[in-house]
């Protein structure tokens, strides 16, 4: 069970996830020790799976960002459809749903042209019977 300490540590590393114990046990009224023992809690028990970077995609030259929704054949196995996307590196994520349409996938591209590709990819996939791509002007994400 998380309380409200562990709730917040979570936040406070999911904004920094470089920040040092001295600061995280200022930010929850702790001492280092507990809050050290905390973080490794959550890790061992598998609240905390990784550590990651958070990327700029405009300085390494995919600056457009777009959704496109998948609609596929028959009863797809869920698995076929994150497999394929895996082999398109442009794919960041893939979102699987119950209902219309099938997935989502998450695209990150250098420019128009390369999302065209990337949506062709899609498109000529024998089990995809339908694409829809959105272009992302702007986003916000409560954990990134």
């Amino acid at each position: 069970m998380l309380d409200d300490i562990d709730r917040k540590i979570l936040r406070l590393l999911r904004e920094d996830a470089r920040r040092t114990m001295r600061d995280i046990a200022f930010q929850v009224d702790l001492t280092v020790a507990p809050v050290k023992r905390r973080i490794e809690r959550l890790e061992r028990t598998g609240v905390i799976s990784g550590y990651t970077v958070r990327i700029d995609p405009e300085k390494t030259g995919n600056e457009l960002e777009a959704v496109v929704e998948l609609r596929f054949v028959g009863n797809l196995e869920l698995e076929t459809i994150v497999s394929f996307a895996e082999n398109i590196p442009e794919v960041t994520e893939v979102l699987t749903l119950a209902g219309d349409p099938d997935a989502i996938a998450r695209v990150r591209a250098a420019n128009i042209q390369d999302l065209q590709r990337v949506v062709n990819l899609f498109r000529t996939h024998g089990q995809v019977t339908n694409t829809r791509t959105l272009v992302i002007l702007n986003s916000w994400s409560r954990y990134s």
